[in-house]
């Protein structure tokens, strides 16, 4: 227990000692006190973030332009996001928390690994030749990805129903899993070290990004990929904890704007300098992207309002905002997998009567545009066929299409 509290029985003698609390410092005001504490709900502005975030992740990986991660930083806002809510759920106890969080994320992706690990061997993956027992033991993070899990560097054939990279592109989202499993493990003792020395810990990780991520000092294998990943995205991870605390709002904003567009173009300068054959893609560019999505969600935070409900136009989308929220998991492990889906939708066309032989040349300057317009159906059947699982680690009533009000939870005070 933390804070001034009156003992609850007597001291040797008799004679109980009445403590009068010290006036707490401003720093203890703005962490003990914050002010979303005694709102109630779900907060909207922090739900819109989201979804347009999850949106910014489809149209990246179907049009491939790198200044997107320029434009909006999704991963770091997801990060952020998530860091402010799992500071609010840590005002209980935080091995429940952790069991909460950790059980509301990993049946989704055990969903997905049903999918992906069978087929793999189907096709021909043979492990256990090629890398010995040692293999299980790998196998182990499809179930529990404390690591990054398993699979071959070409799976498929050449122009076939699944291309070579079907593999990479279907596993390469459970980094996130990976890293955000991280974090929720790290989040009470990040916590605590945050209330203590707050700016010390929030910039650590940009350091740790310096040493790691820059290639200063190189730790091999899923370790180092991993090690990159918390150290890019902590700063985020962290800023939410300010954001829930309330001390962004306790600031002078010029300065945190301030700070913020020095970070930002910092960033910038960084990449410039280390620019990948995408150009601007700050997903190959750690350091960057560190410093570039913390300044980008300072600045997203700071003139946060506190949406109870998306106001004015806004309103005509609460419900595919609901929607992308309750099953933002879902959406962000399938979604590669469902582009890749809508190719060989696509080439159909090329056998409709009339359509490929005169619609054929639109047919290949539009591709990418096809795709974007397919994945959303895809994803919807995809919502409706597993997305499920959520509402069942959420221990809330199973629900194919969770758009409208929160379904009721089986027990009224499981971990968030």
């Amino acid at each position: 227990m933390t804070g001034n509290y009156t003992p609850a029985f007597p001291p040797p003698g008799g004679r109980r000692t009445v403590r009068i609390p010290a006036q707490p410092t401003p720093w203890a005001q703005a962490t003990t006190a914050p002010p979303t504490a005694d709102r109630p709900g779900r907060d909207r502005y922090l739900d819109l973030l989201r979804s347009i975030a999850l949106v910014r992740v489809v149209v990246y990986h179907v049009f491939g332009w790198a200044w997107l991660t320029v434009l909006f930083p999704s991963m770091g806002v997801m990060f952020a996001l998530a860091g402010s809510l799992m500071a609010r759920s840590l005002a209980r106890p935080a091995l429940g928390v952790i069991r909460g969080r950790v059980r509301r994320l990993l049946p989704p992706m055990w969903v997905l690994s049903l999918t992906v690990v069978p087929v793999l061997f189907w096709i021909g993956w043979k492990p256990v030749k090629e890398e010995g027992i040692w293999w299980f033991i790998k196998l182990g993070c499809y179930i529990l990805p404390v690591g990054a899990p398993p699979y071959p560097d070409a799976s498929g054939s050449p122009g076939g129903l699944l291309e070579q990279s079907w593999a990479d592109q279907a596993v390469g989202p459970l980094w996130y899993i990976r890293a955000y499993l991280w974090f929720v493990l790290a989040s009470p003792l990040l916590l605590k070290a945050f209330r203590k020395l707050p700016w010390a810990t929030m910039l650590a990780p940009l350091g740790l990004t310096a040493v790691f991520g820059t290639g200063l000092v190189t730790v091999p294998g899923a370790a180092g990929e991993g090690l990159v990943d918390f150290a890019v995205f902590g700063s985020c991870w962290i800023l939410g904890f300010a954001h829930h605390e309330g001390v962004l709002r306790r600031l002078p904003r010029h300065l945190v704007i301030s700070s913020a567009a020095i970070l930002m173009a910092f960033g910038l300068w960084w990449a410039s300098g280390h620019l990948t054959e995408e150009g601007w893609n700050l997903d190959e560019i750690p350091l960057a992207q560190a410093a570039w999505s913390l300044g980008f969600c300072v600045i997203l935070l700071q003139y946060a309002p506190s949406w109870q409900r998306l106001p004015g136009r806004l309103a005509r989308w609460d419900g595919l905002v609901t929607l992308a929220n309750n099953r933002a998991v879902t959406i962000y492990l399938w979604h590669n997998l469902l582009i890749m889906a809508t190719s060989p939708l696509i080439d159909e066309l090329w056998n409709v009567p009339w359509v490929g032989d005169h619609l054929g040349t639109y047919i290949d300057s539009s591709y990418a545009v096809l795709m974007l317009l397919m994945v959303w159906p895809l994803l919807a059947v995809t919502i409706l066929a597993v997305g499920w699982v959520e509402d069942i680690a959420a221990k809330r009533s199973p629900r194919l299409w969770l758009a409208g009000a929160p379904a009721r939870r089986r027990h009224a005070h499981s971990p968030r």
